[in-house]
């Protein structure tokens, strides 16, 4: 059997251009030539075919790249990687449970509900914009842990390839704080710049721990944007720093180590040799 040819390190360079380009010329279009834009392709919105596009940039260019380097084949086993469930149970329980609290936690600190309220509508439209971002900010999670992740973990220690990570996908969100009609409109952009590296780093020991799952990373992300938890800023932000101390404390050997780390963009196959990787 024919493997898949390995996915190099400088395909990173592919992957972030390819991102920004794809998200920043369709936001920018709309931040330089607005009237224009809306004129032609109608109003920005959280709904716009156009934010979604940009919002599925890092996952089009994970595509695009593993496509290039490693064929239909290689797309197949990347692919493979959202059924890599087996996690340490206690990262189960962070997921589902514990963010969920952080939530619940920072909005009871600023005076607020334990749940976001529901719209005169009721429970069905919120499920269903549950549902569909699932298929937003998660898809993400193809581009971020699933090529830039273990592409950065040849070169550095996991916590420096978190703390990038974040960085890029902070800056990256950037245009959409310039655009009316989107949730980031009346959000500041630095504790969001903080929360995005903060989350970054505090995914990375689950990455490398699921052995490169972007199952885990998703539904992570699903949390974040569940659209049942309240309003906690900035005490979530907040929250999340003190936790990711502690979890970058706790699992300091492997963190500030490249050992064990997980590097392989295709991950191997019961066909490549023991211990072989893209």
């Amino acid at each position: 059997m024919t493997l898949p040819p390995r996915v190099p390190s400088t395909a990173l360079v592919a992957f972030v251009g390819i991102t920004f380009l794809i998200t920043w010329g369709l936001i920018g279009i709309y931040i330089v030539f607005p009237d224009r834009a809306a004129a032609i392709f109608g109003e920005i919105s959280g709904s716009h075919p156009f934010f979604f596009l940009a919002t599925w940039a890092p996952a089009i260019a994970a595509f695009v790249v593993v496509w290039l380097h490693s064929g239909t084949a290689g797309l197949r086993s990347f692919l493979g990687r959202l059924f890599l469930w087996r996690i340490p149970a206690g990262w189960v329980a962070f997921i589902l449970a514990g963010l969920p609290l952080v939530f619940v936690t920072g909005s009871l600190l600023k005076g607020g509900p334990v749940l976001a309220p529901l719209p005169p509508e009721g429970m069905v439209p919120v499920v269903a914009l549950l549902f569909m971002m699932l298929f937003l900010g998660p898809i993400e999670e193809f581009g971020w842990r699933g090529v830039a992740q273990p592409l950065l973990q040849r070169h550095m220690a996991p916590i420096w390839a978190g703390l990038l990570i974040g960085a890029a996908w902070g800056v990256w969100h950037l245009p959409a704080f310039l655009l009316s009609g989107t949730v980031y409109a009346d959000w500041s952009f630095l504790p969001f710049f903080i929360g995005n590296v903060t989350l970054a780093v505090l995914l990375t020991p689950v990455f490398n721990q699921a052995r490169g799952s972007l199952l885990w990373p998703m539904l992570f992300h699903w949390q974040l944007i569940n659209p049942f938890w309240p309003d906690a800023q900035p005490w979530d932000t907040i929250i999340l720093v003190v936790v990711t101390v502690v979890v970058v404390w706790w699992h300091r050997n492997t963190m500030f180590a490249r050992g064990g780390a997980v590097t392989g963009v295709v991950p191997a196959t019961q066909a490549r040799a023991p211990g072989a990787a893209d």
